[in-house]
């Protein structure tokens, strides 16, 4: 399963009528059978909620429900039309970038309120992500766990690399234990590596890290594990100017420009699986990434690997946490029964499925061992997606114009990860144009 990443989303204006015809009504079918409709655009998911399913009608044999599969490619295409039209489906998957016009416009089933006593059964992370204006606008369920660090097993144990105990640290070489790793762990054509003298910085063949223009697997976590922060909680609005941000940045344009540890700009900033696929050709050693890429990396990498956590900043390993909500269609006629299929998603044994087949991390806790399990029965440990990853987070990405506002920065980034703009100067630039596009 590939939950899709902040950082490639397609972005769409959502542009909502102020009132849209209710949804088709409540009544029964011949049998007394109600059938909800539920929209998402992941076929591995969509296998297990098939199960899943099949045993909420057992339990429940007077509510039906039909899947309606939407390729990612035109997911967020359809959506807002449809919504507008009426013609929406009963619920829906919805991410982080789509859901708060949604919410604005009353368009969103508030379960906060209607399953107050399933909250607490739900990824704290996932909860304040799709919480908003004191309501909560759908039940989590999926998540992108904690993000990790895969690597190449041959290449730490050559290089003499721990990569479960690596430090980054900004402001103090001599607490940074990182830096020097993914020195050693970056060679050029000769066998040289990229802490000995006469490395060929226009010659490297096998790089130490991915560092990158990657929102949800590098940028943020390292503003996060620096005690920066990307936008404020009070209103939305960017502060990339904050001195741990700029701090965080420049230590990431650093590894790429000037220590040469991770791929030029010019190969990532426009290819998102460009590190990726060095990892898995056997050219990069650290890989950070998420659960979106565990199944490639499973079925891909002809080598041994592993999972190690977070690389850890000043203030430790703090992550991103991404989720996707299962949000009920308050326009829909048929709200008692989505409000017991949403109920049935946010319960360890709806959710279980879907962890089961190793499909996806649901987002309900009682639900993820089965997920830990299914990986460890394929000889893959991945607790470190879990807490023992790390508790701490920062905040994903809010507020329902973040989208358009992360696509006009973009551009602004690309230069800063490039070392084309100094990074205090470009980090002024993309909040002033975000914060721009948010009014």
């Amino acid at each position: 399963m590939r939950l899709q990443r902040l950082a490639t989303a397609a972005v769409a204006v959502l542009a909502l009528a102020a009132c849209s015809p209710a949804g088709p009504d409540d009544a029964p079918d011949a049998e007394g059978v109600t059938t909800v409709s539920l929209r998402l655009w992941d076929e591995d998911v969509a296998a297990a909620y098939e199960e899943s399913f099949a045993e909420f009608s057992r339990q429940n044999p007077d509510v039906a429900v039909e899947l309606n599969v939407v390729p990612w490619a035109d997911y967020f295409t359809r959506l807002p039309l449809d919504v507008s039209s009426g013609s929406a489906d009963d619920i829906y998957w919805v991410n982080a970038l789509y859901y708060g016009a949604l919410a604005d416009q009353g368009k969103l089933i508030d379960v906060g309120q209607e399953l107050a006593d399933q909250v607490g059964d739900w990824v704290p992370a996932a909860v304040e992500q799709y919480s908003r204006g004191g309501g909560l606008w759908g039940v989590p369920a999926l998540t992108d766990g904690r993000i990790v660090v895969f690597y190449n097993r041959d290449m730490v144990q050559a290089a003499g690399v721990d990569p479960e105990n690596l430090t980054w640290h900004p402001s103090d070489p001599a607490a940074d234990t990182f830096l020097p790793a993914a020195q050693k762990l970056t060679r050029d054509a000769a066998g040289a590596t990229a802490d000995q003298p006469g490395f060929d910085t226009g010659a490297v063949t096998q790089y130490g890290f991915n560092a990158g223009r990657d929102l949800q697997a590098i940028y943020y976590d390292f503003v996060g594990s620096n005690g920066g922060r990307i936008q404020n909680p009070a209103d939305d609005t960017f502060v990339l100017t904050e001195p741990k941000t700029v701090e965080a940045f420049g230590y990431l344009v650093n590894l790429i420009n000037r220590d040469h540890v991770a791929p030029s700009a010019a190969d990532t900033n426009d290819n998102s699986d460009f590190s990726r696929d060095q990892f898995l050709q056997g050219k990069m050693a650290l890989f950070q990434s998420g659960t979106y890429n565990l199944q490639n990396i499973q079925d891909g990498a002809q080598f041994e690997w592993g999972i190690a956590p977070l690389l850890a900043g000043p203030e430790g390993r703090v992550s991103v946490v991404n989720s996707v909500i299962a949000a009920g269609n308050a326009d829909s006629l048929k709200r008692d029964a989505i409000l017991r299929v949403l109920g049935w998603l946010g319960s360890a044994e709806g959710a279980s499925f879907v962890g089961a087949e190793g499909a996806a991390l649901p987002a309900v806790t009682a639900a993820q061992q089965g997920y830990f399990d299914y990986w460890a029965g394929q000889g893959v440990d991945t607790r470190y997606f879990g807490d023992e990853g790390g508790t701490a987070t920062i905040p994903a990405p809010s507020g329902p114009k973040f989208g358009p506002a992360s696509t006009a920065f973009e551009p602004i980034l690309n230069e800063v990860f490039a070392g084309r703009t100094p990074v205090a100067e470009g980090l002024q630039q993309a909040q002033d144009t975000g914060n721009a596009a948010l009014r």
